[in-house]
C-alpha cells in the first residue's frame, strides 16, 4: 500500500471526528509512519515486539495553559503495525480509523482506561 492512499484512509478516519471535535485541533499535525521510530519506541519504553498503531505526543487539551504560538501536537498513524494485524482491505480501513479515533481521544485528555471504555460505548453503537 502506498503512502498516498494509506494518508486517504487516515484523513477519512479524522473526517468522521464530529466537526465539533475537530474545530479544536487546530494546533494538531496528524502524520503517517510505517514504524514508530527508534526515539519514540525509547520514550515509550516499548518492549520488543509491542504492536503500537498510533501514537499522541503533546499536552492534552484539558491540561494547557497559554498555547498559542507552541509547537503542534503530533498524531501518528503506524501503517505497517496496522498492516500486519488486519485479514482484509476493510478491517485495515477500520482499524485506521479506530486508531485515529483512539489518538484524538488522548489529545482531549482521556488515559487508556477511559479511551477504552468509551470504545466499547462507541462500538455498542455501531
Amino acid at each position: 500500500m502506498n503512502d498516498e492512499y494509506f494518508s486517504q484512509i487516515v484523513n477519512r478516519g479524522y473526517q468522521n471526528i464530529p466537526e465539533e471535535f475537530r474545530q479544536q485541533m487546530d494546533n494538531v499535525a496528524i502524520t503517517i509512519a510505517d514504524f514508530p521510530s527508534a526515539e519514540q519506541v525509547r520514550k515509550l519504553q516499548l518492549r520488543p515486539h509491542t504492536t503500537l498503531f498510533g501514537l499522541y505526543e503533546g499536552v492534552p487539551l484539558p491540561k494547557r495553559s497559554n498555547y498559542s504560538g507552541a509547537i503542534p501536537d503530533k498524531i501518528t498513524i503506524f501503517k505497517y503495525p496496522i498492516l500486519r494485524a488486519s485479514r482484509s482491505l476493510d478491517e485495515f480501513i477500520q482499524r485506521v480509523e479506530d486508531t485515529v479515533w483512539h489518538e484524538v481521544a488522548h489529545f482531549f485528555g482521556m488515559n487508556e482506561e477511559e479511551v477504552r471504555d468509551a470504545e466499547k460505548r462507541r462500538d455498542r453503537l455501531r
